[in-house]
């Protein structure tokens, strides 16, 4: 897939290496067709990071993507350079009056705390209400997932008695879901919270589908009847380092952590883990974006979230 980004956004050059199909805008405006307009809500504190990440995601589709990086207003970012995020971002209020083909929400490490007490709660709010009729489909993660979970549907997180941290079995529930097309019937992804949503909750919303999970983490994907909202409470877009940088940070705060399960080989943090949820990554972000956002979106973007989408075909 031809991904439009800025020419000097970091994560042009590592996707280059990589023989990721990146485009610059130039060339992107000598295509006669209509990039997929794709906004990434990033709240991870290490954006440049996560950029990529969900960059590589995106990657694997010959639809074109128009990314837009926004940040939250209410908070300050301590550990992005603010020269990334003025070259980089927008806020909420400058794209608010917009529309999307698709939205894609990140984690945040904010789980132990009441959503209330979120210092941006009060905007998430406001852009997880206003994707209910600028965008065609949003994805959410991790902390989002359980987020839009509870602002859309009441449905409360639970503190684990330790963090969720490891790369994890996943069962697919419905081998004919369109989301989880070409999925194999099990399945690895990485997890790394410390709160939990529990199936019995999501069970009493007859709007929600859990459409996978794992016997140790728990729910896993879980969207709704419409395919507008899409939660997944993993990472399946982490880097095969992301959960040894984390483990080491953790270390380094005298926080005692588990070594991630399943993750290094043998358990030993010295070697080098493997990358054991690629293609299921893949699988996961080219399935949203072509049946639960460009074969549902209409053409003319003014006319997104004003149309509702077929429900699924099982």
């Amino acid at each position: 897939m031809p991904i439009k980004v800025p020419n000097d956004l970091p994560a042009t050059k590592i996707l280059d290496s990589e023989n990721i199909f990146v485009m610059t805008e130039k060339r992107a405006l000598s295509q006669d067709i209509r990039p997929l307009k794709v906004l990434i809500v990033n709240i991870m504190p290490t954006k440049i990071a996560t950029e990529t990440q969900l960059l590589r995601a995106l990657s694997n589709t010959p639809l074109q993507i128009d990314p837009e990086f926004i940040n939250m207003d209410s908070h300050e970012s301590r550990h992005t350079p603010p020269e990334h995020l003025e070259a980089f971002y927008k806020t909420f209020a400058e794209v608010k009056n917009d529309r999307y083909d698709g939205v894609i929400i990140t984690g945040a490490p904010v789980e132990l705390l009441p959503y209330e007490e979120v210092d941006y709660w009060d905007e998430m709010k406001q852009i997880m209400e206003w994707t209910k009729t600028h965008a065609t489909s949003t994805l959410h993660i991790c902390w989002a997932a359980q987020a839009a979970l509870y602002y859309h549907y009441g449905i409360k997180k639970y503190p684990l008695p330790k963090k969720l941290s490891g790369v994890y079995r996943h069962r697919t529930l419905n081998m004919h879901s369109r989301l989880t097309r070409g999925f194999d019937e099990y399945f690895l992804a990485p997890h790394s919270r410390h709160t939990q949503v529990r199936r019995e909750d999501i069970e009493k919303v007859d709007k929600l589908e859990i459409v996978a999970e794992s016997d140790e983490a728990g729910v896993y994907i879980v969207k709704s009847s419409d395919n507008r909202q899409v939660f997944v409470t993993g990472h399946s877009e982490y880097e095969f380092d992301t959960l040894d940088k984390e483990y080491r940070r953790d270390l380094e705060k005298g926080l005692n952590p588990d070594i991630p399960v399943n993750y290094y080989p043998d358990g030993d943090p010295s070697k080098t883990p493997p990358v054991t949820w690629r293609s299921h990554n893949h699988l996961l972000f080219t399935n949203w974006l072509n049946y639960f956002v460009y074969q549902t979106t209409p053409y003319s973007l003014e006319k997104v979230g004003t149309e509702v989408t077929d429900e699924e075909n099982c």
